[in-house]
C-alpha cells in the first residue's frame, strides 16, 4: 500500500469567505495562510489549525447555492481533555459565540459549535494512546 502523511487540508463551502476567515481566526485562532482573489473578490481561503500543519480551506458558495453542510459536522477538532472543553466554554462565552453543552460522545467529551454558516464544528476530546477514550474527567 503507498504511504498517506495525514490529511492535507479540509475544504468547506461557506457564504463569504472574508467573514468566516476572520470567524475562524478570531474564534478558534485559526490563522490565515492564504487568500484567492477571482475577479477583485476574495474566493477562497487557506486557514492553518494551531500546533498542526493540518489546513482549513474555505470556498465561496455560488450565488444562489446553499451549502449541503448546514446543520452537518465534516470537522471534529481535537481538544486534550475534558478540563480543555471547560476552557473553550469560558473562551466562547467571553467571545459570545453560540455554543452546546459539553456531551459524552461514543468515544470522549464534546461540545458543538456552530460556525456563521451553520456548519457543526465539534470540538472532541481525543483518544489514548491505546485507542481508547480519553478518561471522562481529565
Amino acid at each position: 500500500m503507498p504511504a498517506l502523511d495525514g490529511i492535507h487540508h479540509v475544504k468547506l463551502q461557506v457564504r463569504d469567505v472574508p467573514r468566516s476567515a476572520d470567524w475562524y481566526s478570531r474564534v478558534l485562532g485559526l490563522t490565515v495562510v492564504h487568500r484567492w482573489v477571482e475577479d477583485g473578490v476574495v474566493r477562497g481561503a487557506a486557514l492553518r489549525v494551531p500546533g498542526t500543519n493540518v489546513e482549513l480551506g474555505m470556498r465561496a458558495l455560488d450565488a444562489g447555492r446553499e451549502s449541503s453542510f448546514f446543520g452537518f459536522d465534516p470537522i471534529a477538532f481535537a481538544v486534550p481533555g475534558r478540563a480543555e472543553l471547560g476552557a473553550w466554554v469560558r473562551q466562547l462565552d467571553a467571545l459570545g459565540v453560540a455554543h452546546g453543552p459539553i456531551i459524552e460522545g461514543s468515544v470522549g467529551s464534546l461540545m458543538v459549535v456552530p460556525d456563521p454558516d451553520g456548519i457543526e464544528l465539534k470540538l472532541y476530546t481525543g483518544r489514548r494512546a491505546d485507542g481508547g477514550p480519553s478518561p471522562a474527567g481529565d
